[in-house]
């Protein structure tokens, strides 16, 4: 363009205050993502459209920006102080860094009005602007004219609230447009409604939500209708913007898919253009007659109208009495819906729409059916499913609820109402707080019982000082994790863009219940739960060295072939000995307790009493003799004794189990064991026998203690015995009965219970301990980085299998045959992976499959709540947790005795696993799909044992009617083929798993990389399957039913929740090697951060 290069010289030399705005600010030239130079400083002055960039504040001007035709790209992060120009001219990008995060965002919101368009769009503001004051002008004269007592009275402002019924939205609304006018004539409309509020005493324009598009008619009735929750500020005196607009091309349909600041307008050349736009007044709705208004559409200018906009209130429960649904079409062939009563609809929404004149769904055509699309709502209350008696319960865990409704036609053309339910779950934080709180607890035993030890020579004394120091860092790192989240507040979720934060490593990535109520005109309604979750995987600490299968697998290799520094256990006898450790610090403050209460009752002369206290004391101090009969603990006390300071070789070894000449047999095949022997000698004077009899003497202290109850009771029952009868079990605990107080017989057989039971634990904590050692001193700090690795993930797999568990649970109370197969056979639980095995997600599969598989050690327990906190409790240990689920009362009454009684729960995870994307393609033509084949038919087995023990325990017909239509056995046998066949993205693998699970009465679990977008095109086309093979959807509605969930359900929510952009993380290319159901439609995919 031409320009006078001395008129830019002089007005880059103004004065300050001539200026919009100037600062400095570090700039360089960017192509793609690559920097042409380092940024430089550079003092820049904006005027109008033109940004000067200069040396400094005194020089001349080096370059000129012309702001035309460009736009602002500003990041999103906090800690980003960047900002970069693009130009549509392809020329390369300006990259400006400011000093602060306010510079920065002060520059851009510069920047991006500087030029016409923005002009233009200040312009439209101040019309629209002009246009409101006009509409109060006569409100505010009359208010001059009151007198001025009436006027002082009035002091701050009061708005009239709107009054509804608890628990349901406040306000409700409908929308139809009618007479649009095209700037074109001959071009169709596709046209949606921009919804935005004006709150009373702000006066601030704030974006709320936007209806679906409704294409090629100039009379659109909309199904997407507005909702405003509970909570929301909303009052007679709020006002309600209307703006519609025609969209020019859906793949650029970034008004609805955006986040935009609330006080700019849509940009006018990214695919749509402004139509016009209207305001009503929230109590002008409420109080009018017919409870509809008919508001007039006009351009920016308000000069020239361009239609209608029709909005209809939509109250809860007034049409309840209707019956059939009734559709009819206009001259254009749009279909319109008439009120839909959803009587079984217990979030209390009504779907509604403007009543038109009607004719039967059965009259419908085949073309009219075609062209029909779903009717969606939403509200942001829904109730349970079976009543209000569980809302407290599952109010505690599931929060911030999201509800769609849908309706489609069937097979024989009737309707069925679909209920679409997304919450999160504070679980997603409460489970890896508990958890943690456990792990810091265990770590801090475990290191007084290295402590403990006593005294060791200096070799092991120095490893034992090195093994408490990183144990000590590792303790100092949860209780900082802990610290993080307790700080934590706001949302119960961890978003997709935070799975690398350290802090939140522990958190599930984006944890949600996934729910479909489908009510069916000829079938029971039916439920079908999905918990959607990213993958458990150690993202801050990445995969470049891979995931947990391949680090524990070398791990253990490494520690197999360790030099003489330490004594090799397997993990088998590692994990036996935290069992041990785990059981002496639980079952010996229980038997103290026990023995207290049999003294209490010997001094009370309880007959009664006595026995009950005896029969407990007895059954736990056989568990707790039971505990040691392991060789384990006798060869790690000779390991042990070995380690002292000053231990030597005094005669010959004395003779050994079997079990210790076998572990010789391994020492000659390892050399390395071998060399280990010089300086650990494993012979020395050590009397094996002497722990067999400290092992003993808590049976035989047992034995006299119930001896001597027998004769006490006997004595009291049988007056006639003489005193002075020999007993011969009496005798062995050379003990005078004489008569006297109960307790004083007892107490001193009491006492050397207690002091056997005291010196056996010192021993064996020692010895156990002394165990632990070694595994930590072989693997430093190789060892503690796994135990942490392992930590998270299954801290994220427990939260999401703890959400499942409580869900399944309250759904199930009613399910008689489900409550015996949860306490008999115990619950399947599946896992639907969508990982492909190529690059880090091959990582984050082998941490999946190690999580989950971790889970079959957890164990729940249902218990009645004693207050109004449902929130589960966790206990026990590292692989050994018991989860107790509290319910109330009422609820807690409904369940089987044995679960009542405390019965146990088990868990059986199963995974499967079927890359889709484009990574899968790469792995499949030139990497390797081993790992996923191999955990396919590892968990196809586990499956399989699930189903050979439910055949085995429980009846025939546990089952629900409509699935003995298709065969268990056959599906099982079916996907055993599918696994062996080794096709690429094999998809049947994940819908026979899933089927499956849902006919065993399992909780599915559907997981990608961040459970944002493989999973919700996975998700939708689970329940539109269903509703197909189920519910008998019409087949021509299939894409339809498929399209809509993924354009307007909750899964489009999902994303806008973690990424603040309602846009899939699609595209193009990448869709190519998608199957081709699990391709989201047209304009809903695009560039977003993930």
């Amino acid at each position: 363009m031409r320009f006078n290069a001395k008129d830019l010289a002089l007005l880059a030399r103004r004065p300050t205050d001539c200026f919009d705005k100037e600062g400095k600010l570090k700039i360089c030239r960017v192509v793609g993502d690559e920097k042409l130079i380092e940024p430089r400083e550079r003092w820049c002055r904006l005027k109008g459209n033109l940004l000067f960039l200069m040396k400094n504040k005194s020089s001349e001007a080096s370059e000129v920006v012309i702001l035309e035709r460009c736009w602002v790209v500003e990041f999103r992060k906090k800690t980003d102080v960047s900002i970069v120009l693009k130009f549509q001219s392809g020329e390369p990008d300006l990259y400006l860094e400011a000093a602060s995060r306010p510079d920065c965002e002060s520059w851009a919101v510069a920047l991006g009005e500087a030029n016409s368009e923005g002009l233009r769009n200040k312009i439209q503001q101040l019309r629209r602007l002009i246009m409101e004051i006009k509409e109060e002008r006569s409100s505010d004269e009359a208010r001059q004219f009151l007198p001025s007592s009436q006027v002082d009275s009035l002091g701050e402002p009061q708005f009239t609230s709107i009054q509804r019924t608890a628990n349901e939205p406040k306000l409700e609304f409908s929308l139809a447009c009618k007479d649009l006018v095209s700037a074109t004539r001959d071009r169709k409309l596709n046209t949606f409604i921009q919804v935005s509020v004006v709150h009373p005493a702000e006066h601030i324009l704030t974006r709320y939500s936007s209806t679906e598009i409704v294409e090629g008619t100039r009379d659109p009735l909309f199904l997407t209708g507005v909702t405003f929750p509970p909570e929301y500020p909303i009052y007679e005196e709020t006002k309600i913007k209307l703006t519609v607009y025609d969209v020019k091309d859906k793949s650029q349909d970034t008004v609805r898919t955006s986040v935009l600041p609330d006080h700019k307008e849509p940009r006018a050349d990214v695919g749509q253009s402004f139509l016009g736009c209207t305001t009503f007044r929230v109590g002008d709705l409420v109080k009018s007659k017919e409870q509809q208004l008919t508001l007039t559409l006009r351009t920016s200018d308000g000069g020239k109208t361009v239609g209608t906009i029709e909005v209809n209130l939509v109250k809860m429960g007034e049409l309840e009495g209707g019956e059939t649904d009734h559709v009819t079409t206009d001259s254009q062939d749009q279909k319109f819906l008439c009120f839909v009563p959803l009587k079984s609809c217990s979030c209390g929404f009504l779907c509604a729409t403007r009543a038109h004149n009607t004719e039967n769904l059965e009259r419908m055509t085949d073309r009219q059916a075609k062209e029909e699309c779903a009717l969606v709502r939403e509200c942001t209350a829904p109730e349970g499913i079976s009543g209000k008696d569980n809302l407290p319960s599952l109010n505690a865990v599931l929060k911030n609820p999201i509800c769609k409704l849908y309706r489609f036609p069937t097979s024989d053309n009737k309707w069925m109402r679909i209920r679409e339910q997304m919450a999160e779950t504070t679980l997603s934080f409460h489970v890896p707080k508990e958890l943690i709180n456990l792990h810091i607890k265990e770590d801090m035993r475990r290191n007084q019982e290295l402590k403990d030890l006593g005294e060791l020579a200096p070799h092991w004394d120095n490893m034992r000082q090195s093994v408490i120091a990183h144990c000590d860092q590792m303790l100092r790192m949860y209780q900082d994790t802990l610290a993080e989240l307790g700080k934590h507040t706001g949302s119960s979720f961890k978003s997709s863009c935070s799975k690398g934060e350290k802090t939140l490593e522990f958190i599930p990535i984006n944890l949600h219940l996934q729910r479909m109520h489908v009510h069916s005109p000829r079938l029971k309604d039916a439920l079908y739960d999905v918990i959607t979750v990213g993958a458990p995987a150690a993202h801050f600490q990445g995969f470049k060295n891979g995931g947990l299968r391949k680090l524990l697998s070398k791990f253990e290799a490494e520690r197999r072939n360790t030099g003489y520094q330490c004594i090799y256990y397997s993990p088998e006898n590692t994990a036996k000995a935290k069992e041990v450790l785990s059981n002496i610090n639980h079952l010996q403050p229980l038997i103290s307790s026990h023995a207290d209460l049999l003294l209490n009752s010997a001094s009370q002369h309880s007959p009664d009493s006595l026995k009950n206290s005896l029969k407990m004391l007895s059954e736990k101090t056989e568990l707790f003799v039971h505990a040691f009969k392991d060789q384990l603990v006798r060869s790690a006390l000779l390991a042990l004794y070995t380690a002292r300071p000053g231990c030597v070789l005094k005669k010959p070894a004395v003779p050994r189990s079997s079990a210790e000449e076998e572990g010789d047999a391994q020492h000659r095949d390892h050399p390395s064991q071998v060399k280990r022997q010089d300086s650990i000698p494993h012979h020395s004077e050590y009397d094996e026998e002497e722990w067999d009899r400290v092992w003993a003497n808590v049976g035989k202290s047992l034995n006299c203690v119930i001896a001597m109850v027998d004769r006490l009771l006997e004595r009291d029952n049988i007056s006639n015995i003489k005193e002075g009868e020999n007993d011969p079990s009496a005798a062995d605990c050379k003990v005078l009965h004489t008569g006297g107080d109960w307790y004083e017989q007892l107490y001193p057989l009491v006492i050397t219970l207690k002091d056997c039971m005291g010196e056996v634990v010192t021993r064996a904590k020692q010895s156990m301990a002394f165990v632990l050692l070694q595994e930590l001193a072989c693997g430093l700090p190789q060892c503690l980085m796994l135990t942490l690795r392992r930590d998270i993930v299954f801290s994220q797999a427990l939260a999401g299998l703890v959400c499942g568990f409580i869900i399944k649970l309250h759904t199930g109370l009613h399910d008689q045959g489900f409550l015996q197969q949860l306490h008999t056979v115990g619950l399947l639980v599946q896992y639907e992976g969508l990982l492909s095995t190529y690059s880090e997600e091959a990582g984050m599969l082998e941490d999946m499959a190690v999580g989950i598989s971790d889970l079959q050690k957890v164990m729940f327990k249902v218990i009645e709540a004693k207050s109004e906190d449902f929130l589960p409790i966790i206990t026990g240990r590292r692989e050994h947790y018991i989860i107790e689920v509290q319910l109330p009362a009422k609820m807690f009454e409904l369940l089987p005795q044995e679960i009542k009684e405390g019965k146990l729960l088990r868990m059986y995870p199963v995974l499967f696993n079927v890359g889709i994307n484009e990574q899968q393609t790469l792995a499949e033509r030139f990497g390797d799909t081993t790992l996923q084949e191999n955990i396919n038919q590892e968990n196809l087995q586990l499956l399989k044992e699930y189903y050979k023990l439910f055949t085995e325990k429980m009846p025939p017909d546990c089952l629900p009617h409509f699935q003995e239509q298709n065969d268990l056995k056959g599906l099982l046998e079916n996907l055993h083929q599918n696994i062996q066949a080794k096709k690429r993205k094999n998809i049947e693998i994940m819908w026979l798993a899933a089927t499956i699970c849902r006919k065993l009465n399992g909780v599915r679990f559907t997981c990608c990389k961040s459970a944002k977008d493989r999973t919700s095109m996975s998700v939708t086309l689970e329940q539109c399957s269903i509703l197909r093979d189920e519910h008998q959807l019409h087949k021509d509605f299939f894409i339809q039913a498929l399209d809509c969930m993924r354009r307007e359900g909750c899964r489009i929510e999902n994303v806008l929740k973690n990424v603040r952009c309602r846009k899939y993380a699609f595209n193009m290319i990448q869709l190519m090697a998608f199957p081709k159901y699990y391709r989201p439609p047209e304009g809903t995919y695009g560039k977003a951060d993930t």
